[in-house]
């Protein structure tokens, strides 16, 4: 497998990074309005973005991971206004306490607690995540269609 190696461009700057672990995969959101030339590698300890916006300021982001990371089964997907790694842990049920190796934080790099959740102490092995998954589907699904169908059948009063 042919891996183009990605070049820090001398004029760049850190796109802005929210993350959030979960029990076998670790999300991270790079924010970037209409990314283009879009490069990602993904490695096992580590990843490298490298991508354009609208205005052709070019981001280029180096992380070096806490944990190791499955480099075949973690995907990148770029959408209008965020580029969305998926990284699968190679140690899943291990809680990340930050995205990387170094403790020192980045300024480019936040909690997306808005998806964080504390799962260590969890039973239910991975339920919530899959009831958000299919209310997801259900909400897609629903905001595709007209009217309510009609439930009189379904009445238990007969």
């Amino acid at each position: 497998m042919n891996k183009v190696k990605i070049v820090r461009p001398e004029e760049s700057q850190p796109a802005h990074a929210i993350w959030f672990d979960r029990k076998k995969y670790v999300t991270v959101n790079f924010l970037v309005q209409k990314p283009k030339d879009v490069q990602v590698d993904i490695q096992p300890d580590k990843m490298i973005l490298c991508c354009k916006n609208d205005v052709d300021d070019v981001f280029y982001n180096e992380l070096h991971f806490f944990e190791k990371v499955q480099i075949h089964d973690s995907r990148e997907r770029v959408y209008d206004r965020t580029i969305n790694i998926l990284l699968r842990k190679v140690k899943p049920d291990y809680a990340w306490p930050r995205l990387q190796r170094d403790e020192a934080r980045p300024s480019w790099i936040s909690v997306d607690f808005d998806n964080w959740r504390d799962w260590e102490n969890e039973e239910d092995d991975g339920k919530e995540e899959y009831d958000r998954y299919m209310d997801m589907i259900q909400e897609m699904a629903s905001s595709n269609k007209g009217a309510a169908p009609d439930m009189g059948d379904l009445s238990d009063s007969d």
